[in-house]
């Protein structure tokens, strides 16, 4: 089994953040500088196109870090970051630009790759969730979540689905096309948003993959907007499911 190697440590306002690796897998861990001995561990996936320190992953994982004493990992997804892309990967994303500028669906194109990515980093994550715990701080017997929306949502799906060390999810925001069957399997308490005027994801699709889950706790969370706005709120609303679900306390 691989092993964390860190490479950079900093300290802002009470937030240690170390870049690692595992193997060829880059990361990132966000951690209190003081705490438990062992705190919960919460998966972060990025969106398509975006990367392990896109804005939104460095404040989710602060909002967890700060909020809840968690520690929070994020980890480039193949081609993504600071991971090179392979000719499929230039090849699908020159195939979205164009439906793009020809005002085609995206749809299609996105569900197709998402699903390749998936194939590799549903592995990924489990190596990387391997390595993690054998970490003194995080151990390997603490509760984990996993909290990703788009592309995010088509990686953690399966992996939730695979993976029986996660306890509890937040997804959103994706086709059902190729998770549907997948999210059936899925019995952890799940939250997921969606938003009601998606000009790319149709409502009655994001509600079919939210019905696929077979939890018995899950719970939609639908805002009025498009694509890309979805309410910064909303992650305060992860912290608070992750804080009943993976310690049973409240946030602060």
């Amino acid at each position: 089994m691989r092993s964390v190697h860190f490479t950079a440590e900093s300290t802002t306002d009470g937030v240690v953040e170390r870049d690692f690796t595992v193997g060829e897998i880059p990361g990132v861990l966000w951690s209190p500088v003081s705490g438990p001995d062992r705190a919960p561990l919460v998966l972060l996936g990025h969106g398509g196109g975006t990367h392990k320190r896109w804005p939104a992953m460095t404040g989710r994982a602060r909002l967890l870090v700060t909020r809840c004493g968690f520690h929070v990992a994020c980890v480039d997804a193949p081609g993504h970051g600071d991971r090179p892309r392979t000719p499929h990967d230039e090849r699908e994303i020159a195939a979205l630009y164009r439906a793009r500028e020809a005002g085609e669906p995206e749809g299609p194109i996105v569900v197709r790759y998402n699903a390749h990515l998936a194939d590799r980093a549903v592995r990924e994550w489990r190596a990387t969730l391997d390595a993690l715990q054998e970490l003194p701080e995080i151990g390997a017997d603490g509760p984990v979540g996993y909290f990703g929306l788009n592309m995010a949502t088509a990686i953690g799906v399966p992996l939730t689905a695979a993976e029986p060390r996660i306890t509890a999810a937040v997804f959103g925001q994706h086709w059902p096309d190729a998770l549907a069957e997948t999210a059936r399997r899925i019995t952890v308490p799940v939250e997921f948003a969606l938003q009601w005027d998606d000009e790319h994801i149709p409502r009655e699709a994001g509600l079919a993959l939210f019905d696929a889950f077979a939890s018995k706790e899950k719970t939609l969370h639908a805002n009025a907007g498009g694509h890309k706005e979805l309410p910064r709120f909303e992650a305060e609303s992860a912290v608070r499911f992750f804080a009943r679900h993976l310690t049973r306390q409240p946030s602060a």
